[in-house]
């Protein structure tokens, strides 16, 4: 479960009188009406500022894209001037920033505004097996995802190249191929295969995912031996920057629990240090791994807990 807030849906889940599908949310409400609803269907939480432009003109994009959903999917719409504590524990630094929720997790989304056709692709995807539509596709990237977590790089081409054939912009097997990529050592394959997806859909969070992914995997080729940063720490353990550069060389060797140790470390000691580069870079990799990892959920709330002590 992402948060500990008291649900209190009666007086805090400020929706209009009678209005189930769009809704103003709280950060007191936001387990009811956020996590605990998303167990029944999706809900998409607009996270946004009564000072920020594209905020006004994507929110009715969304709610009307949401409301020609018939029910299917709830909107919770989140000024993060009068609550901002949920839109820091998820890491969120631009707006307008859109997350939708499934089972009570952070699956999909997108930063920035968006056209009504791409609020529209995000809606089908979370309902896509509310009507039996759609659920071949589903399966079938599915498949590719798990041949990936296995190890079975060739078969996730296959799987992900086949998706590909039949929807060329079909985002989430776009970001399975660039991976599967990544994955093999093939960065500048990976960065050809982004550069598939549309303009209008770069903002996407399975999108930004893969190309956080790719620029740590970059940074991480310049640094030394894991064991050397290691004695680096060892030697002068307030060598942030010999922290900083042995959190990227263990995240690149997929140790992403011991890459959160020493960035928090950094945190916990010098909050400012490198333009508060630490907590940045830390956002980057919740960003990479994506908002269901559990090194992500954990690691958000590890550093909320720093933050906000």
């Amino acid at each position: 479960m992402l948060l500990n807030q008291p649900a209190n849906p009666a007086q805090d889940g400020a929706a209009k009188a009678g209005d189930d599908v769009v809704i103003d949310v709280t950060t007191r409400s936001f387990m009811a009406d956020v996590v605990e609803e998303s167990k029944r269907r999706p809900v998409l939480v607009d996270f946004w500022a009564p000072w920020c432009g594209p905020c006004r003109q994507l929110t009715p994009l969304i709610e009307k894209v949401v409301r020609e959903a018939k029910g299917k999917v709830r909107l919770a719409k989140m000024n993060t001037d009068e609550h901002p504590s949920v839109a820091q524990q998820l890491g969120i630094q631009s707006l307008p920033t859109v997350y939708a929720f499934v089972n009570g997790q952070p699956v999909d989304g997108f930063m920035g505004a968006q056209p009504e056709t791409q609020i529209k692709a995000l809606v089908d995807r979370l309902t896509a097996g509310a009507d039996g539509g759609e659920g071949d596709i589903a399966e079938v990237i599915a498949s590719g995802e798990a041949a990936l977590a296995e190890g079975d790089l060739m078969g996730a081409v296959e799987i992900f190249t086949a998706v590909l054939a039949e929807e060329p912009a079909n985002l989430k097997a776009i970001a399975g191929l660039a991976r599967t990529q990544l994955a093999a050592g093939s960065t500048e394959q990976a960065k050809a295969t982004l550069a598939l997806v549309p303009p209008e859909s770069a903002g996407d969070s399975t999108i930004t995912a893969v190309r956080a992914a790719i620029e740590l995997e970059e940074a991480a080729a310049a640094l030394g031996d894991v064991r050397e940063l290691e004695a680096k720490v060892a030697a002068n353990p307030l060598d942030h920057q010999a922290r900083f550069d042995l959190a990227l060389a263990l995240n690149a060797h997929g140790k992403r629990e011991e890459a959160v140790d020493e960035l928090l470390a950094i945190v916990r000691k010098d909050r400012a240090w490198n333009d508060d580069g630490a907590r940045k870079q830390l956002v980057q990799f919740f960003e990479a791994w994506g908002p269901t990892d559990e090194h992500s959920v954990a690691g958000r709330r590890r550093l909320s807990s720093i933050l906000f002590a």
